[in-house]
């Protein structure tokens, strides 16, 4: 009787790890939004990090969250760094790709809670009503990750993260223009 019980687990054990050994080895997960802006405004928002604290959806995650800066104010070179708490992890972002106002490409590498380098790529093409933005993310499944994702959506769980912060920087841009002088010295 035992020896049928443990030829039992072993066969669900191993069409387990078939089934997880299929999954597809890449993710991509991808949203637009239709922005009342030129795209050299949109595209302003995604190019400097300073600017993420008032869009990014995962800023809000740990309000005590260590941030650094290393090289450039913005575009290519720029990365940015952080160490939150469980929610927001620890990680670093470099901006790999900048061709003004149409695309950005940055090098996504989480640390904590998980180990795992992505591609995020933002577009922005003009369109008749301003802008439209695409935010999209592109990954490797390892073995682990294709086990998580038998239970967990990547779209599903960071599709709306994309859209929270889509619909922020759209709030930012359509709003009132920044003054682009410097102010009078006294």
């Amino acid at each position: 009787m035992v020896r049928k019980i443990l030829l039992g687990f072993v066969v669900v054990i191993v069409l387990l790890v078939i089934v997880i050994a299929t999954r597809p080895s890449e993710f991509h997960v991808e949203r637009s939004i239709t922005i009342a802006a030129p795209p050299e405004r949109v595209f302003a928002q995604v190019n400097d990090f300073h600017a993420w604290d008032a869009w990014s959806p995962w800023e809000k995650l740990d309000p005590q969250m260590k941030k650094t800066f290393e090289g450039p104010a913005s575009g290519v070179g720029s990365s940015y760094a952080w160490i939150g708490n469980d929610k927001a992890g620890q990680g670093r972002m470099t901006i790999e790709k900048s061709d003004r106002p149409t695309q950005i490409g940055i090098k996504l590498e989480f640390i904590k809670p998980w180990a795992a380098t992505c591609a995020a790529t933002y577009t922005f093409a003009p369109v008749s009503e301003g802008t439209k933005m695409t935010w999209a993310m592109d990954g490797h499944n390892n073995f682990m990750a294709k086990a998580a994702c038998l239970f967990m959506n990547m779209d599903k769980t960071v599709g709306g993260d994309f859209e929270r912060g889509l619909a922020s920087i759209k709030t930012i841009a359509e709003g009132p223009a920044m003054p682009t002088t410097e102010p009078a010295k006294p």
